[in-house]
């Protein structure tokens, strides 16, 4: 066989091969979106919030009337569901009104202790299509609310984003910083420190660029990026990001057609987390989820 057909046919074979690493990569990348919908979806995604009601000291009335210290005047709402009563020491309890029904795990409850600040969860009750639950962030407690056929359920088809694009994918390294904590300020206006391996270093078009990461545990690391797509093509407040740890060499892959919006893109009752001042990149990010309503 003549080198030069010999030639051919490897490259014609190393295409090939290439072409199905990138079909099997977007095939990846488009499992991933359906996955991260369906989780939008869900009883406990972001799409169903209705409400977020930060309690006082005391009984805090709850119900489909002007009067009352948490309002909601959703279909089918009682006039009185009930009272959520927060102690001096931040626990919360839940007491259904008369003639109503909330229950826990399909079963009614008439008093209910709803939050401990030691538990690391709290229950959530169920009342007709609504659901709520009690979330505490630094010295706020409150009541997060949904409701499961929310219009913004009824009407998702889905979230715009920017074209797979295979190139997006790229090796990254670690720089470690030992015992490292970096400051995250969320939209409520509260700063809080949270624990960081160090510096995750890449390079691209011929740049080297770096992101600070966030370990909440796990075999993942978490970070909060903005970028000059940001309040352009893409949500204002910045993306998130999960990654891989590196291995023990300190290496690693960031994929931004991962990039995906914040809970506050969806919903104004949210409480998200704001990318840190050295997490924004002088670099257009096209990869990942666009812009989703107007929050």
């Amino acid at each position: 066989m003549k080198k030069s057909t010999i030639l051919v046919a490897c490259l014609f074979f190393t295409c090939f091969i290439q072409a199905q690493t990138d079909t099997a990569y977007l095939r990846s990348i488009e499992e991933w979106k359906q996955k991260r919908e369906k989780a939008l979806l869900a009883p406990d995604g972001w799409l169903n919030l209705a409400g977020l009601f930060w309690l006082h000291p005391g009984e805090n009335s709850f119900g489909n009337f002007a009067a009352a210290d948490i309002a909601y005047t959703g279909e089918g709402f009682p006039k009185q569901a009930g009272v959520f009563t927060l102690t001096p020491k931040n626990e919360v309890y839940w007491t259904t009104a008369s003639g109503v029904s909330v229950t826990l795990n399909d079963k009614p409850v008439q008093k209910i202790l709803a939050f401990h600040p030691d538990s690391m969860r709290s229950p959530t009750l169920a009342l007709l299509r609504y659901r709520f639950t009690v979330i505490k962030r630094e010295d706020k407690v409150g009541i997060r609310f949904r409701d499961l056929e929310s219009e913004v359920v009824r009407n998702f088809h889905g979230i715009e984003r920017f074209p797979s694009d295979i190139n997006w994918k790229i090796e990254a390294r670690l720089e470690p910083g030992i015992g490292k904590q970096i400051a995250i300020t969320n939209v409520l206006g509260q700063t809080y420190f949270q624990p960081s391996p160090g510096k995750i270093v890449f390079r691209y078009g011929g740049k080297v660029y770096q992101l600070d990461a966030i370990d909440e545990g796990g075999d993942e690391l978490f970070i909060i990026f903005g970028d000059e797509t940001s309040a352009v093509s893409t949500y204002p407040a910045g993306r998130f990001l999960y990654i891989p740890k590196p291995d023990a060499a300190g290496n690693t892959v960031i994929d931004f057609n991962k990039a995906f919006n914040p809970p506050c893109a969806f919903t104004d009752f949210a409480t998200c987390p704001l990318p840190p001042k050295q997490n924004f990149l002088a670099l257009a990010i096209t990869a990942g989820e666009k812009n989703f309503g107007k929050h």
